[in-house]
């Protein structure tokens, strides 16, 4: 299933981060309690699927989300680490996620 949020499209959201590919793109971790989402971190790699499931800051995402974390990503098979931080930085400007900063 995809979407499309800010201009790019995404797939997911997943509850279940081994969803994501192994491949390069820019994620979105979420939280979903009752209909409301809630975008907890933005970020970028080269494997999203390697770097969510082993990430540093999943303790806040649990923290700062009281429902279901879902996992979304933009892939982004001809950008370097540069225009995915360029992505990154438009997503996390508008929604001041609570965890993580580019």
């Amino acid at each position: 299933m995809s979407f499309e949020k800010w201009g790019y499209t995404f797939e997911g959201a997943f509850t279940d981060p081994a969803s994501l590919e192994q491949r390069s793109g820019v994620y979105v971790i979420w939280c979903k309690t009752g209909d409301n989402w809630k975008v907890l971190d933005v970020g970028e790699s080269h494997n999203v699927q390697e770097r969510v499931m082993n990430h540093a800051r999943e303790d806040c995402w649990k923290r700062n989300c009281t429902g279901v974390i879902y996992y979304s990503v933009t892939y982004t098979p001809n950008l370097q680490q540069a225009g995915r931080q360029q992505i990154e930085q438009e997503i996390r400007n508008p929604t001041s996620p609570p965890c993580g900063e580019i």
